[in-house]
């Protein structure tokens, strides 16, 4: 039997959502469950008016700062950690304490300390991820091929040339992980601290909607964020993390 293709069965799927989405939404006959036309209305409506377009560049770019500082710092951690059993042994219990501390009250504090401004809130983001980065990528750096490194220091080549071509290929497939993990993570993140102390973002929306008691409002917004997020997860991450793993094969 032929197999199906992958976008064909992602269509059908999505096709089946929006139609039990529909078929609830006449069952049920209440503006606390409006219909996807209308909800998809109004997100083409607030996009050609610009406002639904400001609060996505906003959301995503505390988004995009918040991923790239917690991939930068959390890798480095990590990846000392993994490789360093001193370093591994003193910031262990550190990284136990933030990976469970819960994010709202990284947020609330953030704020409460720093203020309500950018930078905070950024700040905020980042920090909540940074733990999650430093575990994939301390568990990448232990399970380095040490013959590889062996070699390496045979050939003289040098640490920066090891790094980038022993290292780095090894560690690509965990990088891969830690960034998909790490933007399902941060955009649910951005939200709450938009809500809690921004001025504007999809979450400040879905906030000022939350008092409106406007659901097709929510549900316009947080499906047009979402579809972003996809976007970038099936045409960028999902791309690159097969091109990390294509040198195992």
């Amino acid at each position: 039997m032929r197999p199906y293709h992958p976008l064909l069965l992602r269509l059908v799927s999505a096709l089946s959502l929006l139609l039990a989405w529909q078929l609830a939404a006449w069952w049920w006959a209440s503006s606390l469950l409006p219909t996807p036309a209308a909800v998809i209305g109004l997100i083409l409506r607030d996009t050609l008016a610009g406002g639904l377009l400001h609060d996505l560049g906003a959301t995503l770019r505390r988004v995009g700062l918040a991923f790239v500082i917690a991939m930068l710092v959390g890798s480095m951690i990590g990846i000392l950690m993994g490789r360093r059993r001193t370093a591994d042994l003193l910031l262990d219990p550190w990284l136990m304490l933030f990976l469970n501390v819960p994010a709202l009250v990284v947020i609330i504090l953030a704020y409460v300390w720093f203020g309500l401004a950018e930078s905070t809130a950024v700040f905020a983001i980042a920090l909540n991820k940074i733990p999650n980065v430093a575990v994939t990528l301390r568990e990448g750096a232990r399970t380095l091929d040490q013959d590889y490194l062996e070699m390496a220091r045979s050939f003289r080549i040098g640490r920066r040339k090891t790094f980038i071509y022993v290292t780095l290929p090894q560690l690509l497939p965990y990088f891969a992980v830690a960034a998909r993990s790490g933007l399902a993570l941060i955009w649910k993140v951005v939200l709450v601290v938009e809500l809690l102390g921004r001025n504007d973002g999809i979450g400040f929306e879905l906030h000022l909607f939350f008092q409106l008691f406007d659901v097709t409002g929510i549900l316009a917004y947080s499906l047009a964020f979402i579809l972003v997020m996809l976007a970038i997860e099936y045409g960028l991450l999902q791309p690159l993390e097969r091109a990390a793993n294509r040198w195992r094969r």
